[in-house]
């Protein structure tokens, strides 16, 4: 019996450790973000950026905050730090259609149209039937000056 105890010890603690050792969850405990998003809707990207970096210092690490952080800072003019956004929410969720999106549009913004392409054809694959992400991009990529 005593030997059944230590064995069964010994294989709670093995397969405990595990789980203590990975960082914050990326979903699980995310927070409502209908408050920036509304800061978003009536163009207040400072606002918004603001409440998107107490997130992140409090250790929230989320593909929609990441992707919400890079278009706020898209809006506001610094492509260059968004783009690091949108690849960051991507790292997380490769499919995110909004990152994809997004990250499209400013692909356009600074003429690689090359690299909106892609996304676009990464769109189509996970919107076989259309999506409203596709949609945005493709009318972006539509409206680039041509060269």
């Amino acid at each position: 019996m005593k030997s059944l105890r230590l064995l069964l010890f010994a294989l709670f603690a093995a397969t405990a450790t595990p789980v203590l050792a990975f960082d914050t969850p990326t979903t699980a405990t995310m927070p409502d973000l209908s408050a920036i998003r509304t800061k978003i809707d009536a163009k207040d990207y400072r606002g918004a950026i603001t409440d998107l970096n107490k997130l992140i210092n409090r250790g929230v690490q989320d593909a929609d905050v990441y992707n919400l952080m890079g278009y706020s800072l898209r809006k506001s003019g610094d492509t260059q730090t968004a783009m690091t956004f949108y690849k960051k929410a991507l790292e997380f969720d490769p499919n995110h259609k909004g990152a994809l999106e997004y990250s499209g549009e400013l692909y356009v913004q600074i003429g690689d149209l090359a690299k909106a392409r892609q996304n676009e054809v990464r769109l189509m694959e996970l919107c076989p039937q259309g999506c409203e992400e596709l949609s945005d991009l493709q009318e972006a990529i539509g409206e680039a000056p041509a060269k």
